[in-house]
Formats: C-alpha cells, structure tokens, sequence
C-alpha cells in the first residue's frame, strides 16, 4: 500500500513538472502537427534522464491520457516489459502523432511480441494501428528482409497508397521509399510507383532537407550510398 501511495505522489509531483514546463509558444506549434502539448522535447527528455527506468510510474503516467505525460512514459519504460496485449492496447490509445511515433519506435520495435504485432496490425481496419504494422515492416525492409514479399509489398502500395488516410499514407511512402533505397532490383519499380501516383510530391521541404516524395527521397539516398 504504500508502494502505491508513494507512486501516485511522484504521479502528482512529475505532473506538475510537466505543467511548469508548459509553453504556450511550443504548444502552438505542436498542435499545428496534431500533438497537444507544450513542452519543449529537450526539457521533457531532460526529466526523463533524472527520473531514469522506472516502469510502475511510466504506467501510472500513461494512464492519464495525457500527451506530454505519455511521451514521458515512453522514455522511462522498460520496454521488453510490455505484453502484446498491453502494446496492442497502447497503440490503439495513441492518438496523437508524436506519441504513436515514440511509442512504436522506442517501445513496440524493441519489445519481444514486435512481430506478432506487425503481422496483425498491418491490415488493421484503424489505418493509425495500420501506419504501426507498416512503420514496423518498413524496418525489416532494412533490417530482415528476407522474411518479406518484397514484390507483394509493392503491390499493396501501388493499388492502395494514393487513397490512404494521412498517418497511414505517410507510413506506406516511407517503405516504398525504402525499398526503392536498400534493394537496387525493386528500385525501379519503386521509382515508377512514386512518380506515377505523386503522392507527397508537393509536400513543403525545409532547406536542406529531403523531400518525401519517393523518387526524390530514393535517388538522393542512393546518391548519398555511393558518394
């Protein structure tokens, strides 16, 4: 009992850190990418790094629903520590973008079930659960790919990338762009694929960055591969 007590205080306690963190400047900004939250990334990890690994409180914290409490979560967890129903469950609540993002890069690709859970949420109806599968097999691209349909995967992205929601648009690109950068027999067809639907092809670049837009993202990469 005092166990829990004593965690619900830090709950308490770490809550306010992040409500005195807040900015309105970088709430304004944030939410402009569909996160609500105010605080600056830097600071939020800072805390992370003072209050070190501590899983009961990243559960706690996650619990509250809130964005900047959620991010915190992520990056004091274990993340092997996690069921697949608990990951299942996690990715379904995260609605914001920086928390699904953190979520399944820092927590769901390094957790035992990160497969099982690719193989079930990549044809998920939600196409945000979707974007995770995808976000997880644009990895094994890299990584693993001979436990891929390459070929079939591109299949997928031709017949139904130009109609996809946003997030999962977003995450199916990015695959497609990876084939195209790390197989040189797929990159072709990844080339043809991206200039044929366009998608992302007026996205806002900042200077000094790569355009998302496949055939730009793929043949600057390759470019970088054999400089």
């Amino acid at each position: 009992m005092a166990e829990t007590t004593r965690t619900e205080t830090t709950v308490a306690e770490v809550m306010a850190e992040l409500a005195a963190l807040e900015d309105p400047r970088a709430r304004e900004v944030n939410e402009k990418h569909g996160d609500d939250h105010g605080v600056n990334l830097s600071k939020l990890r800072g805390l992370a790094k003072r209050l070190k690994t501590q899983q009961e409180l990243a559960c706690r914290l996650w619990e509250t629903g809130d964005t900047a409490a959620r991010l915190l979560a992520i990056l004091i967890c274990r993340p092997k520590a996690f069921e697949r129903d608990e990951l299942d469950l996690m990715v379904r609540e995260a609605r914001t973008p920086k928390v699904h993002d953190w979520l399944v890069n820092y927590v769901v690709k390094k957790n035992p079930h990160s497969d099982e859970l690719r193989l079930a949420w990549f044809a998920d109806p939600d196409p945000v659960v979707a974007s995770a599968g995808w976000a997880l097999t644009t990895e094994r691209v890299t990584k693993k790919p001979e436990s891929l349909n390459l070929a079939g995967l591109l299949d997928v992205i031709e017949a139904e990338m130009k109609d996809a929601p946003d997030r999962l648009q977003w995450a199916m690109n990015h695959c497609l762009a990876q084939i195209g950068i790390d197989h040189a027999e797929h990159r072709a067809r990844a080339l043809d694929i991206g200039e044929r639907l366009e998608v992302l092809k007026d996205y806002p670049t900042s200077p000094g960055c790569t355009s998302p837009f496949a055939p730009i993202w793929i043949t600057e990469m390759v470019r970088r591969q054999h400089a």
